[in-house]
């Protein structure tokens, strides 16, 4: 169902022809007022790996119980009062049903708030990584006077990277667009959503994506103890930037 777009942004800037995990939500905005052709499928769940992901907690490590399975740790950290940190990821599917082709032509950032980041302690529920994740095809500096998606080389498979073609897209039927999204931030407090814009013959609109009605908050781990899970007991690590 339809819910209410996140509040007017403080900033907006975009990347585009000018310039297991409950999804997160995206709703849409058609310039005619009807459905629009398509839909957007959001995963905030660090693409499918708990490796470089972080929650900023209060707790310290000896009151913080053991991190849970991939598919539980939104839940774990959310029931400790934890928040994304670092860095939120995000995985976008563009797909439609419809017969006519639609063009997706720009992602744009919208920032609600920003304030420094408040101090606490920072856990990873990854362990035996073993390196830092591929990058995305979008990447967005929170810290930025004015974010931008900015298109980066990403993972295409077989342990190869590339620069992916930016908008405009087009999808189809047979041919849906996926886009995987790193939003990072080293010392705010930033509360931001993401909109989609598209057209469709003579139709257009756009699709703001946010986490279930409200914006996506993610907060900086600068200056932070950090820790992660040795198997029996929290340990003290450093935090990738």
């Amino acid at each position: 169902s339809a819910t209410t777009p996140a509040p007017p942004p403080a900033a907006t800037t975009g990347a585009g022809s000018g310039a297991a995990p409950t999804p997160a939500h995206a709703t849409s905005a058609p310039s005619d007022g009807g459905p629009p052709p398509f839909h957007v499928n959001v995963l905030a769940d660090n693409w499918d790996t708990q490796c470089g992901e972080w929650f900023l907690l209060q707790q310290q490590p000896g009151k913080v119980p053991p991190p849970p399975s991939l598919d539980r740790t939104d839940a774990w950290a959310s029931a400790l009062g934890g928040v994304p940190a670092g860095h939120l990821r995000l995985q976008l599917t563009a797909q439609t049903d419809a017969t006519r082709p639609i063009v997706l032509h720009a992602l744009y950032v919208h920032v609600v708030s920003s304030r420094p980041a408040p101090k606490g302690t920072a856990y990873t529920p990854g362990s035996g990584c073993g390196g830092n994740l591929e990058p995305a095809a979008f990447a967005v500096d929170l810290d930025a006077a004015a974010p931008r998606a900015r298109p980066v080389p990403g993972y295409v498979g077989s342990g190869t990277t590339r620069t992916l073609s930016t908008f405009p897209y087009l999808i189809s039927a047979t041919d849906p667009q996926v886009l995987d999204v790193d939003a990072g931030t080293a010392g705010r407090d930033v509360s931001w959503y993401l909109e989609l814009s598209w057209s469709s013959g003579d139709r257009s609109g756009t699709v703001p994506i946010d986490n279930h009605g409200r914006p996506f908050r993610t907060v900086g781990l600068r200056g932070d103890p950090a820790y992660f899970y040795d198997g029996t007991a929290w340990s003290r690590t450093g935090v990738d930037d």
